[in-house]
């Protein structure tokens, strides 16, 4: 690779653990965090991403849930960068996300489904259903 060549961009998975006690704060900043979604998601930066709970919810109501922190499959070159982008992030920024504790592995993905029943990208974080 020449010297003029940008890095080569390749998927990663990423796992970032919420603070201790950051439950009141993820749920107050939920919708800015949602909202800033769109537009990495429709340039390709991010391929997925949700929620990682301790426990199997029991229903849909976030208030309720019990959250460890969050998953994304990112495209990037480096770890660096995707310290970047998730140091960028209202979780981060807000003190929800704990960043320089994610973990971060180049990721070659086998399949990809759409989540049954999903209609919508990026639902209403605020909808208790």
């Amino acid at each position: 690779m020449s010297s003029t060549e940008a890095p080569k961009k390749v998927e990663w998975l990423v796992v970032i653990p919420d603070f201790p006690g950051a439950h009141e704060k993820r749920l107050e900043v939920r919708p800015q965090h949602f909202g800033g979604l769109k537009p990495a998601v429709d340039s390709g930066l991010y391929k997925m991403g949700g929620a990682v709970l301790n426990e199997p919810p029991q229903g849909s109501d976030p208030t309720k849930f019990s959250f460890a922190g969050s998953t994304i499959v990112i495209s990037a070159a480096s770890r660096e960068e995707i310290k970047e982008v998730l140091r960028n992030d209202i979780y981060a920024k807000e003190g929800v996300w704990d960043v320089e504790n994610a973990q971060m592995w180049p990721f070659l993905c086998a399949f990809r489904f759409p989540v049954p029943g999903q209609d919508e990208k990026f639902p209403d974080p605020n909808t208790k259903q």
